[in-house]
């Protein structure tokens, strides 16, 4: 990650403070100064973003492989 402010900085720095967090990841997609993001972390949480990325990616992943599933079955109730 890159030292200093991000695009996004002022954001994520008023929901960190709003809901008195220790750090945040501020992912913006479509926003009004594109696309971007900004994180407030120690060094410490700093180690753990790619694993905790990876979760979250694993987790979007797998629910939509469920959601699919699902949209099947009821693909299927319909034709039967």
């Amino acid at each position: 990650m890159a030292m200093g402010p991000g695009k996004y900085d002022d954001e994520a720095t008023a929901i960190r403070e709003k809901l008195n967090a220790e750090g945040i990841i501020l992912i913006v997609l479509g926003g009004d100064k594109g696309e971007g993001f900004s994180a407030q972390l120690n060094l410490e949480d700093s180690i753990k973003v790619p694993r905790i990325l990876r979760v979250i990616a694993d987790q979007i992943q797998f629910d939509m492989i469920d959601d699919l599933i699902e949209v099947q079955r009821e693909k299927k109730k319909e034709k039967d």
